[in-house]
């Protein structure tokens, strides 16, 4: 019925209700977000069964608990960043499985075309983009990880990466038409399953880098006067 809006019911709990507006907050790789609110959600549990212990109501000792455990506002900037490098390192593994696949399209492109002109001109930056690309990524999955978050120098990598995933997927999808072409000109199948595995590569690495680029621009959004993650 127009006119009438649908009312989403809250969860009951302060504790579910203050992870539901953190989550809410928060976008990164779904299993390293579960496991955060996972990992809050003991913290908080058990402050607020301490705090009931000594005698206060459970609503009024989860209350208390969300207290001293921070606000939305207070927690987001820091677990945003710690998802970001999950989103990152996520985006990474894409490209150094999928991204060589570039260098091998261009050289059966090559193959194909010798010396031709079927070769495009702008296929020639290929190679160079898959090597360009798989070190970077690489690079990223050498340098994150648990100590990644203690690291300053390291807060502009995941823009790198999700940059470097954006070249990446572009190139492929550029590589897909242009590999069925010559497969059609050529009469060669191998070149046929290279545009289709180009085109799937792109599927691969295109969600990952528009995530982590909606990561990046979140935590550049974020306030950074929070510098110390939250207490479990």
């Amino acid at each position: 019925m127009r006119g009438v809006r649908t009312q989403v019911k809250q969860p009951a709990d302060p504790v579910e209700r203050h992870l539901a507006a953190l989550a809410d907050a928060l976008h990164g790789p779904a299993r390293a977000k579960r496991r955060m609110l996972d990992d809050m959600r003991h913290g908080l549990q058990d402050t607020a069964a301490a705090h009931a212990e000594s005698g206060v109501p459970y609503p009024a000792a989860a209350l208390w608990a969300v207290r001293e455990f921070g606000s939305v506002r207070e927690l987001a900037p820091v677990c945003q960043q710690e998802l970001t490098i999950a989103q990152a390192r996520h985006t990474a593994r894409a490209v150094a499985l999928t991204a060589p696949l570039l260098v091998v399209c261009w050289l059966l492109l090559r193959t194909a075309a010798g010396s031709g002109p079927i070769l495009p001109p702008v296929l020639h930056i290929l190679a160079a983009v898959g090597t360009a690309t798989v070190l970077l990524a690489a690079g990223v999955l050498a340098a994150t990880g648990a100590l990644a978050r203690r690291l300053p120098a390291l807060v502009r990598l995941p823009q790198a990466v999700a940059w470097g995933g954006t070249a990446a997927s572009t190139a492929m999808a550029v590589t897909a038409p242009a590999l069925a072409t010559c497969a059609a000109l050529a009469a060669e199948w191998p070149l046929l399953c290279a545009g289709v595995l180009a085109a799937a590569s792109h599927a691969t690495v295109a969600p990952a880098a528009r995530a982590c680029r909606r990561c990046v621009r979140l935590t550049h959004l974020q306030p950074t006067r929070v510098t110390s993650p939250p207490a479990r």
